[in-house]
C-alpha cells in the first residue's frame, strides 16, 4: 500500500492508516506512528492544520471512542481475520474526526481575524507535542500517575514512568506522592495556571 500515492484523489484514505495500526510492525508506538503518517499525508496533501489543532489532541480527548473504531475484529493479529475485517465504524469515526477538526480549525481561525495575535508563553512553547498531550489531562484532575500517561500516549507503563521521571527534572511535573505503588505526579508551581487548558487570557 502506498501511504504518498500522488494519484489517489483522496489522499488520506481511512484504511490506509487503519492498515498501519493493525499491521503492529513494532512492538511499541504503532498507534502513534499512525496519527504522525496520517497528519503528514494531510500536510503533503496541502492540508495542514498550521498549528490550530492537532489529530493527536483528538484522539486524546475522545480516547474510549477511538479504541472502540479501532476494535473492528476479535483478533489482533492482522493475519488472523483483522485483514479482512468490516471497516464501517472506523471509517465514519475516522471521516467524522476530520470533518470535527477541520471545523474547528475553521471556526477558531474566523474568529481571530482581527484580532491582535497573542505571543504563546515561554513555558508552553517549551513543551513538546507529547507534554502538551499530557498537560491536556489536568484539564480534568490535579493528579496523574504514570498509567494515565501510558494509556493517553499509547505507551508501556515502563516508558511513561522514564518520560514523566525526566519531566520532573524538567521541572514542569512534580512528585505528589513518592510511593511506588501510588506514586502521582502533578503540575508544578509555574504551570499550574494553565492547567490544561491553554493559558489564562
Amino acid at each position: 500500500m502506498n501511504l504518498l500515492d500522488p494519484r489517489d484523489k483522496y489522499p488520506l484514505n481511512p484504511e490506509k492508516v487503519k492498515g498501519s495500526v493493525t499491521i503492529h510492525p513494532y512492538y511499541d508506538g504503532n498507534g502513534r506512528t499512525a496519527r504522525l503518517l496520517a497528519t503528514f499525508i494531510l500536510h503533503m496533501g496541502g492540508y495542514s492544520l498550521n498549528g490550530f489543532f492537532s489529530l493527536e489532541e483528538h484522539h486524546a480527548r475522545e480516547l474510549e471512542e477511538y479504541y472502540h473504531a479501532l476494535s473492528v475484529h476479535p483478533h489482533h493479529n492482522y493475519y488472523e481475520g483483522r485483514a479482512e475485517a468490516d471497516l464501517t465504524v472506523w471509517v465514519e469515526y475516522f471521516i467524522r474526526t476530520l470533518a470535527d477538526v477541520f471545523t474547528f480549525a475553521k471556526k477558531e481561525a474566523q474568529s481571530r481575524v482581527g484580532d491582535e495575535v497573542q505571543i504563546e508563553p515561554e513555558a508552553l512553547r517549551r513543551l513538546d507535542p507529547r507534554q502538551r498531550v499530557v498537560l491536556s489531562l489536568f484539564a480534568r484532575t490535579e493528579l496523574i500517575t504514570s498509567a494515565d500517561v501510558a494509556r493517553i500516549l499509547g505507551l508501556s507503563q515502563r516508558m511513561a514512568r522514564k518520560l514523566l521521571k525526566d519531566w520532573v527534572k524538567e521541572g514542569w511535573l512534580e512528585i505528589a506522592d513518592p510511593s511506588k505503588r501510588g506514586r502521582s505526579y502533578t503540575l508544578s508551581v509555574s504551570y499550574r495556571q494553565f492547567n490544561g487548558n491553554g493559558w489564562n487570557e
